[in-house]
């Protein structure tokens, strides 16, 4: 991608609308490098689920009375504030989940349950999140179908070379990451949506690492379905969105069972409401959902080439500069990667060095990410990882440097 200028955006004055990061830890300045587990949320966000707390809190949709009238408005708005975002074509395409996990399994077990079959394939990859392995690992358990794995080369992008003899007319899904929250890795995604067309497959993006991090449109990536979280893109815990295709979204049954998805219900048989809000039984997450569109606002606020642009330039000096430590190896070395680094050290097991990290307001990921088939085709148990946004500054890899250069030391 080209460089986007940057020279318009104040990042160090961007770090002041998020007051977490003012916090100590253990004695030390915060630095949280967990950002592809949960990012932070700046004050704006704060503020706007706080004002519906206490002035408009009511459930939406059912009721006559003004809270409940300017509740469904705002929940509403968020509906469509979205689908501006991922340039859907229609607000109606836009379902709240609690997140990615949620989106998956609606997915898996509504649309699949009702369009797959015994020896239809499910086509996947070797990174995918366990979200995204999971909910089809269990509908193929339930149907009979069969799972197909797209491999992970050595520097951790997809083995593409292999794609035509996995993607066959038997594919009647392909379902992958947009980017790896492990190795960083951005898949091609225009490229592998079109191919899954030319054999007649159903497409669903993983978007839950690029969401808040780059431009992107459904209409552009060409895909079916598209999910991601609200919590790692700015916006609070428990939101989440499934976009569908519009058609494909009315063919589907509902999910889950109960108040606000109906249209009439007798003591023998329902009749049920069309798209989104079939999909959406009991009392949502309103408060999430005006978080997210106020996350939205202040993302685009930014502008996502610009924190894309940030990412990548982030990430380069951090690999440059993880370069020094002594027995430091990063797992994945494409060059189209986003703001992710998994690394391991000789010196230590990736949980004793999250722990010790800590000691110094360093926050890591130690594990598996939920990406156990990854790590065993990489042939370790976990990785330490660190995750960037567009709030952490350069000061925080070289103080990060320094902690993993005082852990060789310390492990010896």
């Amino acid at each position: 991608m080209h460089k986007v200028a940057m020279s318009r955006v104040d990042w160090s004055a961007l770090r002041e609308d998020f007051p977490i990061l003012r916090e100590r830890v253990n004695g030390h300045p915060l630095i949280y490098f967990d950002n592809a587990a949960s990012s932070q949320k700046p004050s704006a966000v704060l503020n706007v689920v706080r004002s519906y707390y206490e002035h408009e809190n009511a459930n939406v949709h059912r009721g006559l009375h003004a809270l409940s009238a300017r509740a469904t408005e705002h929940y509403e708005k968020s509906r469509h504030r979205v689908a501006d975002f991922i340039g859907a074509t229609s607000a109606d395409e836009i379902v709240f989940t609690r997140g990615t996990t949620e989106s998956i399994n609606l997915v898996a077990q509504a649309w699949g349950g009702r369009f797959l079959h015994a020896g239809d394939v499910i086509l996947l990859t070797e990174m995918e999140h366990h979200s995204n392995l999971v909910p089809w690992q269990l509908l193929s358990e339930r149907i009979g179908a069969q799972l197909r794995f797209v491999p992970v080369h050595d520097d951790g992008t997809l083995a593409l070379e292999k794609l035509s003899s996995l993607l066959t007319p038997e594919v009647k899904m392909f379902a992958f990451t947009h980017v790896s929250n492990s190795l960083g890795t951005i898949n091609p995604v225009v490229d592998l949506c079109q191919k899954a067309r030319g054999v007649g497959a159903v497409t669903l993006v993983d978007a839950a690492q690029s969401i808040g991090h780059m431009p992107l449109n459904v209409q552009e990536l060409g895909c079916d379905f598209l999910a991601f979280s609200g919590h790692k893109m700015c916006a609070p815990t428990g939101i989440g969105v499934l976009y569908a295709r519009s058609e494909i979204l009315k063919s589907i049954p509902p999910w889950h069972g109960g108040g606000e998805m109906i249209t009439s219900v007798t003591l023998e048989k329902s009749s049920f409401k069309q798209p989104p809000h079939r999909f959406e039984a009991g009392t949502p997450n309103i408060a999430g959902a005006i978080g997210l569109a106020a996350a939205i606002d202040y993302i685009e606020g930014i502008g996502r080439a610009q924190i894309f642009q940030h990412d990548v330039d982030f990430a380069t000096y951090a690999l440059k500069r993880m370069a020094e430590v002594p027995g430091l190896r990063v797992l994945g070395t494409a060059q189209e990667r986003g703001g992710v680094i998994s690394f391991v050290m000789d010196a230590a097991h990736p949980h004793d060095l999250t722990t010790f990290a800590d000691r110094y307001g360093l926050a890591l990921r130690g594990g598996h990410h939920c990406n156990q088939p990854l790590m065993r085709r990489f042939g370790v148990t976990g990785t330490s990882r660190a995750s960037f946004y567009f709030y952490n500054t350069r000061e925080e890899i070289d103080r990060t440097i320094d902690i993993l250069q005082k852990a060789v030391g310390f492990f010896k």
